[in-house]
């Protein structure tokens, strides 16, 4: 949660960039994602270097060697003329084309710099400045840079509606992905769900002797990793798409400033008919957009469903790109769980008949405030094996109040989520059932066929009867004669005093 001082800084350089003619949300923060970038590549350079001198396996050769000109410390102390010429000349070119080493940046080779004036360069960089960018800690870091990408959100620009970091984390835990799995991302917009993946892989992967902590955060040195596993995890593990140019070049830069050095993130229209269904990944994260519908000649001809809403075509979609016996959890709009059209009818039952739908998660309906206030639910699901049962669980708190305000609060079921899953779902304790008034329960495959396949948790739910007892008539009317009798001998004792 950001500091109402660092709301305002940011406040100030999204101004700043208005009143040089910048207004588009989407343009200006990738200008202002640039500048990030240049910075955060410069600090994370520090720290690899710092790291290759703590960590014994760990080596690293600067991506600034023999290049110190190209150090955002160095040029920041440049004349503001020279300093504009200097990133838009010399800098600028040399980051679209960095491909050597630990790094990767190649999707921004199309990319353009378009701050016109030095004195808009002085004052953008002087605000990233007092940002304090590498020096907070990890999460704050992300809060500034989520909160930029959110005025894309607020500013009605591009449908972009980011995933709340920590829905994304509790998915993440509950699907467990390993070193091994091949995750995939189908419409990554700026890639949380990637980033938070990866990082969860490097934890696993680091011993506690190996992890250290400096003024920034603490470093999880994956020294657990082999160098196989680790070229694995830096070149194929992690793969995304979006198609927005944009966003692939924001969503690259996103996983670099987070460690992911080479990011595999691609522009891909992966609903259009380009676009290969064949199974491939072991794992699928995904919040795909929804609300949208798509032109039927731009769809990939391997669709089943007869329908344009891309809510149901990703899912189909994901259902394809899913190896047998491997995992997913998605986020879906409510409509999707009990729609009535043929369509939504289809993708229920080839969730339940042709895969082992596991669990149906309701996220409380203003999870996505105050961006969205639509009401969403979590799927996961193995393709290929067999639903006996589906866990339902209705996620009533999240640790933040449910309004547009969305300030931490006491009450929060995420914890009771993942212990309960891992407990009850994981391990397939069928017997251990609670009854369906609780939070928490499980629903035989045959009802859920009875209801034709219908997924809201409200089709099951019970709704527990408290009866209530009143007092016989006699009694109110006695009860209500005192009353009256008492007012009366206020009354009284208020006229005698006047």
């Amino acid at each position: 949660m950001l500091t109402p001082s660092l709301k305002s800084d940011i406040h100030q350089l999204w101004n700043t960039f208005r009143s040089w003619g910048i207004s588009n949300p989407l343009t200006a923060i990738e200008q202002i994602s640039y500048l990030i970038f240049m910075k955060r590549l410069d600090d994370l350079d520090r720290q690899n270097i710092m790291k290759a001198k703590k960590v014994s396996n760990f080596s690293y050769q600067s991506i600034f060697q023999w290049k110190e000109e190209l150090r955002r410390s160095y040029w920041m102390q440049l004349p503001a003329e020279e300093m504009l010429s200097h990133v838009r000349d010399i800098v600028f070119p040399f980051v679209k084309t960095l491909q050597t080493g630990d790094w990767f940046s190649g999707t921004l080779s199309d990319a353009t710099f378009l701050i016109p004036k030095a004195s808009l360069l002085v004052t953008a960089v002087t605000i990233i400045e007092n940002l304090h960018i590498s020096e907070q800690n990890e999460d704050t870091s992300w809060d500034i840079y989520e909160y930029l990408i959110n005025e894309i959100a607020t500013a009605g620009k591009n449908w972009q509606f980011r995933t709340p970091r920590h829905i994304i984390q509790s998915i993440i835990e509950l699907v467990n992905p390993t070193k091994n799995d091949v995750i995939c991302d189908p419409a990554c917009g700026t890639a949380w769900f990637l980033i938070n993946t990866y990082k969860r892989i490097i934890k696993q992967n680091s011993s506690k002797d190996a992890i250290f902590e400096d003024e920034s955060w603490t470093h999880y040195p994956w020294d657990l990793l082999n160098e196989k596993d680790w070229k694995k995890l830096k070149s194929d593990t992690l793969q995304g798409f979006d198609f927005d140019t944009t966003m692939v070049r924001i969503a690259n830069m996103n996983e670099i400033m987070h460690g992911v050095t080479k990011p595999n993130i691609a522009y891909k229209d992966t609903l259009g008919k380009w676009f290969s269904h064949e199974s491939v990944y072991d794992v699928i994260l995904a919040n795909p957009p929804f609300k949208w519908s798509i032109d039927k000649w731009d769809l990939n001809p391997d669709f089943t469903l007869d329908t344009k809403k891309t809510e149901l075509l990703f899912l189909e979609l994901i259902y394809h790109k899913l190896r047998i016996w491997w995992r997913c959890a998605v986020i879906v709009p409510d409509w999707v769980l009990f729609g009535s059209s043929n369509a939504h009818k289809k993708i229920r039952e080839l969730l339940v008949e042709q895969s082992d739908l596991k669990a149906v998660i309701s996220l409380p309906s203003w999870v996505f405030k105050p961006y969205a206030g639509v009401s969403t639910a979590v799927l996961i699901f193995t393709k290929g094996d067999d639903t006996q049962k589906v866990w339902f669980y209705d996620l009533q708190a999240d640790w933040y109040s449910l309004d547009d305000k969305r300030n931490p609060i006491s009450d929060n079921d995420l914890p009771d989520l993942i212990e309960k899953y891992k407990k009850f779902v994981d391990a397939r304790l069928y017997n251990k059932q609670p009854e369906k008034w609780e939070k928490r329960f499980r629903v035989d495959k045959k009802e859920i066929k009875e209801y034709k396949y219908d997924l809201s948790i409200s089709k099951y739910k019970k709704i527990e009867y408290v009866p209530v007892e009143y007092e016989k008539p006699k009694v109110l009317i006695k009860q209500i004669k005192e009353i009256e009798k008492k007012i009366n001998d206020e009354l009284l004792k208020i006229e005698e005093m006047l």
